[in-house]
């Protein structure tokens, strides 16, 4: 086959660096993990090749100008995860992948097919299950989700829970008062809603309860109403918590677990409530399960082989 197919795109607006990055890493990356050439003049990137390495290439492309044309910073790994995954476009031209935020400049963005997913699930049911890898996004995603529901007024509060149990420590082991104690546990957490909302505004949430931090034990005897619930590190709850966590769910509220079925540290792993709503919830109407693996993975690019080099060890 002849190796003179040419295929222009148009990258009207989008920052010609973000797109391409610093000294076309992203452009030098694509034709790394294609074989496609690419080459940008003004508004136009040209991409050269055989008509196989050429077809392979556009939707990668695609999803590159995507995320530009939003201010998302493009990377090696972003291009390297878009051509492992494939396109994030759907043809419904569903706007569920896209989060944004008061305040912030930048939208929140799903970078993989899985993350895309995993959002739209957020918007179309009651209660989704995320399970995965560290690093797949799975917390993060859904607090920019439960961030944008506060903001448009959909619901009146966030609550944001995880089990006390990591790491074999009990809480009567460390040091200071309850929140001290409790603080380690939920750093992730604060951590997530620092990213999305201004300082100043997260303590006056938290303040006023609007926003709610709290080991999963204090979820008992509760029903929660209008609310966008979020139970994180779902693999360490019992069988009994879980089920007292899916129970507090009111009128008019979300919920979301997540978990990484790898990172278990209960005594058994049978007991893991994360593992036991796997085998009892699917097929219930309202309820979604969503798996990201590590071609999901939006950290480093050494995350995802790290994580993958796990998976073929257990396996082996």
């Amino acid at each position: 086959m002849t190796d003179d197919v040419q295929h222009r795109l148009s990258t009207e607006g989008a920052d010609p660096l973000l797109l391409a990055g610093v000294n076309d890493a992203n452009l030098l990356e694509l034709g790394r993990a294609t074989g496609v050439r690419a080459t940008m003049r003004g508004d136009t990137l040209t991409l050269g090749g055989s008509l196989e390495v050429v077809e392979r290439a556009t939707p990668v492309v695609q999803g590159m100008l995507e995320l530009a044309r939003m201010g998302e910073t493009v990377t090696p790994e972003d291009v390297a995860r878009l051509v492992a995954a494939g396109p994030l476009t759907d043809g419904t031209g569903a706007p569920d992948h896209k989060i944004i935020l008061p305040g912030l400049r930048r939208v929140i963005a799903a970078k993989t097919a899985g993350q895309r997913d995993y959002l739209q699930a957020i918007g179309t049911h009651d209660i989704v299950i995320g399970i995965g890898p560290a690093g797949t996004g799975k917390t993060y995603l859904a607090v920019a989700k439960a961030v944008e529901s506060l903001a448009r007024k959909r619901v009146r509060r966030i609550v944001l829970a995880r089990p006390a149990v990591e790491a074999g420590e009990s809480l009567g082991f460390l040091p200071g008062d309850l929140q001290a104690k409790v603080d380690p546990y939920l750093r992730p957490l604060y951590d997530a809603l620092e990213d999305m909302m201004p300082h100043d505004r997260v303590q006056k949430a938290l303040e006023q309860r609007v926003i709610e931090i709290a080991p999963l034990a204090y979820m008992r005897g509760r029903t929660l109403q209008d609310a966008f619930i979020i139970l994180d590190e779902a693999q360490n709850a019992t069988g009994a918590q879980m089920k007292m966590f899916l129970t507090r769910l009111g009128v008019n509220s979300k919920v979301v677990v997540t978990g990484d079925k790898t990172q278990i540290d209960l005594p058994r792993r049978e007991d893991s409530g994360l593992v036991q709503i796997e085998r009892i919830l699917p097929g219930v109407d309202g309820i979604a399960f969503c798996y990201l693996d590590e071609t999901d993975v939006v950290r480093h690019r050494l995350v995802r082989e790290i994580i993958r080099a796990y998976a073929d060890d257990q396996h082996g």
